[in-house]
């Protein structure tokens, strides 16, 4: 049993990822259903809480149903850090974490996020601000180095651990890398396989299919994995890794209508929590993510990004799903 002080998540947790402007309330909402054990808001600046910036508060909103669910944090000064974990404390999150990995530019310019990693002694004095500042678990999520001359995550790993957090995600690239390459796991299972490190290590990066999942599970021997890019218009990767982990087969891969009803509640959950005009607006993007694959379905796609309304998307997904279910039968 994997825990998080007293928060259990069972033998092998699958943790969402938290992604700007992608980890909302209604897109967690459909990862929690098929099968996300622990997931996180969109990270929140901790300077545009304190002012209290409106687009900040807002990420602050999080639901009975998504527990256990963290609440993440940025920025680059200690008091700053520590005032605003105190306002997160008050909202109930399960756990506070703490984003020294986001590799965006304008994040890194504020000396936030990535940009931390430059100075291990900064992400420390950081940290144990917000350990001191907070009741709440607090946990890490980082990176592995600013760039190859500078990979010390295993550094980071015990310092970090030392000023008392109680958990920490590692995201298998530098800084310098982003997004591209491949992950490299070779320092996320070191860092786990330290006989001084005893609180749970989730590996991050590249985690795209049930299979990969269980490979490196076996091969480096985090406690769990976080899953970000994958998820997004794809949320059944949860279920079908835990189905593969547990019996070793694969299923079949979402129904038409699943991928539809996926859809529906996406939108019907982001027009309620962002309004009929930004809700509707806001789902154009998802919408080729959750109908990747499926034939002829251009046509549609187009429909969905143009509509003005979500009762005229909803109209769209009815026609969707009674032509491609007309098809396969």
């Amino acid at each position: 049993m994997v825990r998080i002080e007293n928060i259990e998540l069972g033998a092998f947790p699958l943790l969402l990822a938290p992604m700007e402007d992608v980890s909302d309330p209604p897109f967690r909402a459909v990862c929690k259903e098929q099968g996300a054990d622990l997931m996180y808001t969109e990270f929140i600046s901790s300077e545009g809480l304190i002012r209290d910036a409106i687009k900040s508060r807002q990420k602050l909103d999080i639901f009975d149903y998504e527990r256990p669910i963290g609440i993440q944090i940025f920025g680059g000064d200690e008091e700053a850090l520590a005032l605003s974990a105190r306002i997160i404390e008050a909202t109930r999150p399960d756990l506070l974490d703490i984003n020294f990995g986001c590799p965006v530019k304008k994040v890194v310019c504020k000396g936030a996020g990535a940009g931390v990693l430059k100075d291990i002694d900064l992400m420390v004095r950081l940290t144990r601000a917000v350990v001191n500042s907070t009741s709440l678990p607090v946990t890490v999520k980082t990176r592995l180095g600013w760039d190859e001359s500078s990979k010390n995550i295993e550094e980071v790993a015990e310092r970090l651990q030392d000023v008392g957090i109680k958990a920490l995600a590692i995201h298998g690239r530098t800084r310098t890398q982003m997004y591209k390459g491949e992950a490299d796991w070779t320092l996320i299972g070191k860092v786990k396989n330290n006989p001084r490190i005893h609180i749970p290590i989730f590996g991050n990066g590249d985690i795209d299919s049930p299979q990969k999942a269980l490979e490196y599970k076996n091969r480096y021997g985090v406690d769990g994995v976080m899953i970000g890019r994958a998820a997004i218009g794809y949320p059944w990767i949860f279920r079908e890794i835990r189905h593969f982990l547990e019996y070793g087969t694969e299923l079949s891969p979402p129904t038409v209508e699943e991928r539809v009803a996926a859809c529906r509640k996406h939108l019907q959950g982001s027009v309620a929590w962002k309004g009929e005009k930004l809700g509707t607006l806001e789902m154009r993007r998802h919408y080729a993510n959750y109908l990747k694959g499926l034939s002829h379905i251009k046509e549609y796609r187009t429909r969905l990004v143009t509509a003005g309304s979500s009762g005229e998307v909803e109209e769209i997904f009815q026609e969707i799903t009674e032509v491609y279910t007309a098809v396969a039968g």
